[in-house]
């Protein structure tokens, strides 16, 4: 399964990928997550950095890896995640519209190992893209209003 989300950020280029770039800041944008960690030593954002992410989902826990294949951040970024029966690769375009506008393009390819997730990403797509545009959204009322998914 493929699919694209495209959101425009009110704000510099630079601004968006100091945010972006720093981990401390996923769990403002990032719904459910719960912590990281660094699982091989290197440098966050390095090419073959990997971390493990921990999520909180209603009552399920999910641990995915990310896998960071390139980064040639302020333009570009891709990395690679996989869980129990999932393996999807994360694309991402940056690019400046104007010194206070970014538009962020993600390309994601799910590819499904198990035949229950094969069915369920055939039946229900619209629950893979709903998230990633939640998230895009978390993301830009982060960066724009300071706005974090966290509930006090």
């Amino acid at each position: 399964m493929k699919y694209q989300t495209k959101i425009i950020i009110n704000a510099p280029l630079k601004e968006v990928i100091e945010k972006l770039d720093n981990p401390d800041n996923m769990k403002h944008w990032q719904k459910g997550l719960v912590k990281y960690i660094n699982i091989n030593g290197l440098d966050t954002g390095t090419p073959g950095a990997q971390m493990e992410l921990h999520y909180k989902m209603g009552n399920r826990d999910m641990v995915l890896t990310e896998t960071v294949l390139k980064n040639g951040f302020p333009n570009f970024f891709e990395a690679s995640y996989t869980t129990k029966g999932v393996y999807n690769i994360q694309k991402n375009y940056f690019k400046e519209l104007s010194p206070s506008k970014t538009e962020w393009i993600g390309e994601n390819e799910f590819r499904f190992q198990s035949l229950t997730m094969k069915a369920f990403g055939f039946l229900m797509p619209r629950i893979f893209k709903k998230q990633s545009l939640e998230f895009f959204e978390a993301f830009k009322a982060y960066v724009e209003n300071e706005t974090s998914v966290i509930k006090d």
